[in-house]
């Protein structure tokens, strides 16, 4: 289905009965990988799935984005449901767009319940080996990119960012790179206090894009909040260990 929120046409799906549940998926992916996620929660839940603008068969946002343009668009998506109250299911990314729409104030609608899986929000502390490394990047940079050097090696200020940059980065367009360098380099850890409703968090013990360290420190945080652990899973432990989270979401939503 297609819903058009500020002239963007939103791919979305939206099945099953019930009270709702709106997903919110990762950085690079879209509603199809939560295939999984999503029919169990329909078997009791109105589920609402999008495709955030960028990914999947929405396009991308008119500039570069920040965390809060997210949150602006998802909440204009939800007022055109008219919901007054619902439940999130969030994946890495998503969990920042959570945090910064929990903690808006005067919300249209209340947030019932939160289910958090490998969720990004906590900005990594940077080692000194990290911050000198940076450091040359930054030097090396703004000299191959003298006119002189720059006629001489075209490609070099690329090829760096490209041994420098993750997965998500080189795959990105350049808009989108501009929009993750925004997204990733805001610390949200001040945020997640003000989460107050049940939450759940599930986790795999060998993420290494939202360490497990990320899940303790959550669950610190929020004050109602429990911690399921994916022993031997990574960042996409909805996919590597289905049937321990697809039973986690069932108990902790009350879905039969």
């Amino acid at each position: 289905m297609v819903r058009k929120i500020d002239d963007i046409p939103v791919n979305y799906i939206e099945e099953g009965e019930g009270e709702t549940v709106l997903l919110l998926h990762g950085w690079g992916a879209n509603i199809t990988l939560y295939r999984s996620v999503i029919d169990v929660l329909k078997q009791g839940r109105r589920v609402i799935a999008l495709d955030m603008p960028g990914f999947g068969k929405t396009p991308e946002p008119p500039k570069p984005w920040c965390v809060d343009d997210y949150v602006d668009f998802v909440l204009k998506f939800i007022a055109s449901f008219s919901i007054e109250k619902l439940s999130v299911v969030v994946h890495s990314f998503g969990g920042r767009v959570f945090f910064k729409m929990n903690a808006r104030e005067n919300l249209p609608f209340t947030i019932e319940r939160a289910v958090l899986i490998d969720s990004a929000g906590i900005l990594p502390k940077k080692t000194f080996r990290q911050k000198a490394s940076l450091r040359c990047y930054k030097i090396g940079r703004a000299f191959m990119s003298t006119k002189v050097m720059h006629f001489l090696y075209p490609d070099a200020v690329e090829d760096m960012r490209r041994g420098r940059g993750s997965s998500d980065y080189n795959n990105a367009t350049p808009l989108m790179r501009a929009t993750l360098v925004k997204v990733v380099n805001e610390d949200l850890e001040p945020l997640i206090h003000l989460v107050k409703c049940p939450t759940l968090l599930i986790w795999g013990d060998l993420d290494t894009a939202t360490p497990i360290g990320d899940a303790r420190r959550m669950e610190e945080l929020i004050a109602d909040a429990g911690l399921v652990v994916c022993e031997g899973a990574g960042h996409f432990s909805y996919a590597e260990q289905p049937a321990k989270v697809n039973g986690a979401l069932q108990v902790f939503l009350g879905i039969n």
